[in-house]
């Protein structure tokens, strides 16, 4: 079988591929920069055990654009009207010569310039043949300037401690079984610190390097996750040092003096360094639902709760610790759904958002429970000051404190953690009397064994 030729009559053959002949017929393009001493490719669209469907070389809708970003190098265009199939599967993309060879150019349809990091291509000679818009804004360099350029002049980059990134790499010498390099940060003129990455396309595995790959990409994003990761070990060391430093010294004092205090004495230094204790490991069960949450691995234990009676259970403990029993108003809206969640994380919720709702709010502290739509719906209103309208976007976020009354932050980012691993939603708004009002919404659910 002959690959990518014409049965029809008058048909002319271009480059081992048959064309139609007569007006409008391809001609044999110029050499191209960049892929001279190139081994000669098999024609573009042939695959084995299938006909060519277009001759070899660019496909002939990667004829040059005129765009203002002026990315891509304009490549002579082998064919005056491209086949259907070429065309269909080129798109928009912009590219240059041999644009279906593996490495070279885009081929899905899709601009460079639509790309959300920044693309810089080089040829086999080491000149810019592609540099998108990501890149120019990254650099603040002009891509008609970069275009045809070293690239290491229009990409002048250096490591932290000031080297030539390019001098270091040498991607056109070296080890030729070097596949690319991986991404590190590395520092444009002027000290701006951006993510590079290269790849190195070879004509065979340790041929020469025929394009060079390299991307861009911002640290923002990485330096928020850092901030992120130093602000909450600041704020463990922070809540971790004064009840260790408490129980340590009550201990010390107990061990080098017991003789010295009464029974009393010894009993309400005894309930410091337990109410102590207690702090730090619910500081260290935080941190574990964090990373739990973070990661996606918090398991839900589903199982029959009474959500009326854990909210009952929770103004009681508060009452019993020194809160007035007439702050507290609990409405229920009966008949409830059966509730599947996990006892033990719906405890959480509700001693999170009641705490809250003392600690920073003020007057009665209302909690409703009713039936929803969905499932269950249980609201914790207060009638304190309330929460800024600029910052309930922020409610839900670790480290965000409504006031200065202590708290680690942290608290109301587990909740909302909790509350969606069991498939519900949670809100943040004004109360009736000018208060937080807390809603969360849990769904009628039950555990698999149940619904099979």
């Amino acid at each position: 079988m002959t690959v990518g030729t014409n049965s029809s009559p008058g048909a002319g053959t271009t480059a081992g591929a048959s064309v139609p002949a007569g007006p409008g017929a391809a001609q044999a393009p110029p050499q191209v920069e960049g892929l001279s001493g190139v081994p000669p490719q098999a024609p573009v669209g042939t695959r084995p055990g299938g006909p060519a469907d277009t001759a070899q070389g660019p496909r002939a809708d990667a004829a040059p654009r005129d765009r203002a970003a002026g990315t891509w190098r304009p490549v002579p265009p082998r064919t005056a009207s491209p086949a259907p199939a070429a065309r269909g599967r080129a798109g928009t993309a912009g590219t240059t010569a041999h644009a279906d060879a593996p490495g070279e150019g885009l081929g899905f349809g899709i601009d460079p310039d639509c790309l959300p990091d920044g693309l810089v291509v080089a040829d086999a000679t080491g000149r810019v043949i592609c540099f998108n818009r990501a890149a120019a804004r990254m650099t603040a360099t002009d891509p008609a300037q970069a275009l045809g350029t070293p690239i290491e002049r229009a990409l002048p980059l250096e490591d932290l401690e000031g080297r030539r990134w390019w001098a270091l790499t040498d991607p056109y010498g070296g080890l030729a079984t070097r596949r690319g390099q991986p991404e590190r940060n590395l520092l444009l003129p002027g000290g701006r610190e951006v993510l590079v990455s290269a790849s190195y396309v070879r004509t065979h595995p340790t041929g020469p390097l025929r394009r060079l790959v390299v991307t861009l990409r911002g640290t923002e994003a990485r330096r928020r996750t850092e901030r992120s990761h130093a602000e909450l070990i600041a704020t463990v060391a922070h809540e971790l040092r004064s009840p260790l430093t408490s129980v340590k010294g009550f201990t010390a004092t107990l061990l080098a003096k017991w003789e010295r205090f009464t029974d009393d004495q010894k009993r309400l230094m005894l309930e410091t360094v337990d109410a102590d204790a207690n702090r730090v490991t619910r500081l260290i069960a935080e941190l574990l639902d964090i990373s739990r949450i973070d990661s996606g691995r918090l398991e839900v234990r589903r199982q029959p709760v009474d959500i009326a009676t854990a909210v009952g259970r929770h103004v009681q403990a508060l009452t019993a610790n020194g809160q007035a029993p007439e702050r507290f108003l609990v409405s229920v809206s009966r008949p409830l759904p059966d509730l599947w969640a996990d006892p033990d994380k719906i405890d959480q919720i509700l001693g999170n958002l009641l705490e809250n709702a003392v600690r920073h709010g003020e007057g009665t502290v209302t909690i409703g429970v009713s039936p929803h739509e969905k499932g269950t719906a249980v609201t914790v209103t207060d009638e304190g000051p309330g929460i800024p309208e600029e910052s309930m976007g922020r409610v839900f976020t670790r480290f965000w404190r409504g006031s200065k009354r202590g708290g680690t932050g942290l608290g109301l980012y587990i909740v909302k953690g909790i509350v969606e691993a069991h498939g519900g939603t949670i809100t943040v708004g004004r109360g009736p009397g000018g208060g937080a009002e807390f809603r969360f919404i849990l769904p009628v659910s039950a555990p698999a064994y149940l619904t099979q």
